[in-house]
């Protein structure tokens, strides 16, 4: 059938439900399940409809199984998103598992999902990515973990649940210095021919870096074609559910790291063996509306595998025992490597929902990793010289507090809708739907990172953290209306960390508006909390308190004993801009910091101020 919906879907389920077990469990086995990931690539596939890609395997991979149309990684970037995918739980309940390149506070009892599985007797290995942004316990989680893991190493008889991850997409692959690191594709795709989304200028780099990358994933292919043939060749391809995903979407400017599809919609094509097939949700060939994400993966293998899925899981199976499909898919942004931002989104079938909660940041942020990419350089020039115009514009501005898109109308996500009259109906059902996501999975991200708060035990502690009251705080610092101020100040003082943080942002995100609360923010700056005393300090550097809030926020660059902190006055130096030029002995001091995310912070700013970071854009 040419597609499959809902109601069908979850009616097919109830009857394999209803029969017991089935497939291969008839003959005694259990499916074995195999998991083929690619990284940073959104769903550029033939079979997805891409005319220029040449993708025969993933293609036939295809027509024998399912295709996502609406698949969702939780995150535009791979660690926190693969947080997700071993626990099944949001890494936004695990603070500070939502940024990038941290280490999740878990409870001991959390457990990396393949460890239920081996108990229920599979063979699971990695091969081979395994930062997954938490202490997950790799010899719980795998029987093997490494560059030669593999299903052909199991014990004779063993179901297996195998992954390998392919790196040739890897945003990497558009580096300058590794674009001769791949043999040449027989069909290279045209440059003249790739469709640019409204967003991206039409430059000859552009065009280059959307050819390469789309060569890639004829290579992906090639790699998935010998990984399918192996399991053919071991006669197991009857006997296994695969499953082919991207881990987050990318790696064009404005995809990975960015809460739109183009950063967080991946493939997924999910094939059942034929003595598995009647666990499939129809006939094969379908294509399944969705939407489905990454927190319900580990539940959906426990349950194709007929292992428990345990209570604390986040997500729901959308195959097997249970299954049932989702109205919305969540997303979020954190920090990206040395830049804070606080971004949450919601996606259903026809409409993105993106809250901003630190609006006064531009998109574009300088992320040292993202800038090596040639395209990237190259927008950020135009823009410097005023050469860009409408859609291309947007990344390089403030944000606003709300944004929605109708995905059928504007593919490209560029015409925000959220202050139109005729789309309020829809944009309070995803802006309700948004706060009651952050309720019911105690969301971390209103603890500034660093904080004794963050993790998974303690954001359920309502007294520690009162989220509701936290969120009431942070939802007034977004309006960046002058008239808040005084109830900004009168939160300064409140006995909890993350009220006063949220409270001394918004005075940083009104700036030069905030100029009645000179007092509060002089006073925060012997908070007990790093965050706030930061915050503060920009916040006086704003109205005009330059000395003070420089000679403060100094002291924290250079001092300050959690590197966070550390991180977090570097990124306000930053966004002070020329006003932070009479610091420059502490920000040139702190280029030696021993943590990398602060020296790749300060360092660009340090460029900044000395006229060298239009060089390094060169």
């Amino acid at each position: 059938m040419s597609e499959v919906s809902r109601r069908a879907f979850v009616a097919g389920v109830g009857a394999m439900a209803m029969g017991g077990s089935v497939g291969a469990a008839q003959e005694g086995g259990r499916p074995n399940v195999l998991w083929i990931v690619s990284e940073d690539n959104n769903p550029f596939l033939g079979c997805y409809g891409n005319r220029l890609v040449r993708t025969p395997n993933l293609d036939g991979l295809a027509r024998e199984g399912f295709l996502y149309e609406r698949c969702f990684s939780q995150a535009p970037v791979c660690a926190p998103s693969r947080f997700t995918l071993i626990t099944g739980v949001y890494a936004t309940s695990c603070g500070p598992a939502h940024h990038m390149r941290a280490a999740g506070k878990i409870p001991g009892w959390m457990r990396g999902f393949g460890a239920y599985l081996r108990e229920a007797g599979y063979y699971c290995t990695n091969n081979a990515k395994t930062d997954y942004n938490g202490p997950i316990k790799m010899k719980d989680a795998w029987d093997e973990s490494s560059k030669n893991a593999h299903w052909r190493n199991r014990p004779k008889g063993r179901p297996f649940f195998a992954v390998f991850n392919h790196e040739v997409t890897h945003e990497s692959c558009l580096f300058p210095q590794n674009r001769g690191k791949y043999r040449a594709v027989k069909e290279p795709v045209d440059p003249a021919k790739v469709e640019l989304p409204k967003y991206h200028p039409d430059t000859a780099e552009f065009r280059r870096d959307w050819a390469d990358y789309l060569d890639q994933m004829s290579r992906l292919d090639e790699q998935v074609g010998k990984l399918l043939k192996q399991l053919e060749e071991d006669g197991l391809a009857e006997d296994t559910i695969v499953f082919y995903y991207g881990d987050n979407g990318g790696i064009l400017p404005r995809s990975k790291r960015f809460c739109y599809d183009s950063g967080l919609r991946v493939p997924l094509i999910v094939r059942f063996g034929k003595k598995c097939e009647q666990l499939a949700p129809g006939a094969k060939g379908g294509r399944v509306e969705g939407p489905v994400s990454f927190v319900d993966f580990a539940p959906t293998v426990l349950s194709l595998a007929g292992v428990e899925v345990p209570k604390y899981m986040e997500g729901h199976a959308f195959l097997g025992k249970g299954a049932e499909m989702q109205r919305y898919a969540f997303g979020f942004r954190g920090r990206m490597d040395e830049r804070y931002d606080m971004v949450r989104t919601v996606r259903d079938k026809g409409y993105r929902y993106v809250r901003n909660y630190l609006p006064h940041l531009i998109y574009g942020q300088h992320v040292q990793y993202m800038f090596n990419m040639r395209s990237m350089k190259a927008w950020e020039k135009l823009n410097q010289a005023g050469k860009l115009v409408g859609a291309q514009r947007i990344f390089w501005g403030e944000k606003p507090a709300e944004e929605l898109y109708d995905l059928e109308r504007d593919p490209s996500e560029v015409e925000n809708l959220a202050g139109r009259v005729e789309y309020g109906e829809k944009l309070e059902e995803m802006r309700r739907a948004n706060e009651e996501q952050i309720l019911r999975t105690r969301d971390n991200g209103f603890v500034p990172e660093g904080s004794e708060l963050e993790g998974y035990e303690s954001a359920r502690d309502d007294r520690a953290y009162p989220l509701k009251r936290i969120m009431e705080v942070a939802n007034v610092a977004t309006e960046r209306e002058a008239g808040n101020v005084q109830r900004l100040v009168g939160w300064m003082g409140d006995e909890n960390e993350c009220v006063r943080y949220w409270a001394v942002m918004g005075c940083v995100m009104l700036r030069a508006k905030a100029g009645g609360a000179k007092a509060g923010l002089i006073g925060r700056l012997a908070d007990e909390s790093g965050a706030v005393r930061v915050a503060a300090a920009e916040g006086l550097c704003w109205i005009g308190e330059v000395e003070k809030g420089l000679s403060a926020l100094s002291a924290l660059l250079v001092k300050a004993k959690n590197p966070w902190t550390r991180l977090q006055a570097a990124n306000a130096m930053q966004e002070l801009g020329a006003m932070a030029r009479p610091a420059l002995s502490a920000i040139e001091q702190a280029q030696s910091d021993p943590t990398d995310y602060v020296k790749r912070a300060i360092g660009y700013t340090a460029a900044v101020l000395k006229g060298e970071a239009v060089k390094e854009a060169e």
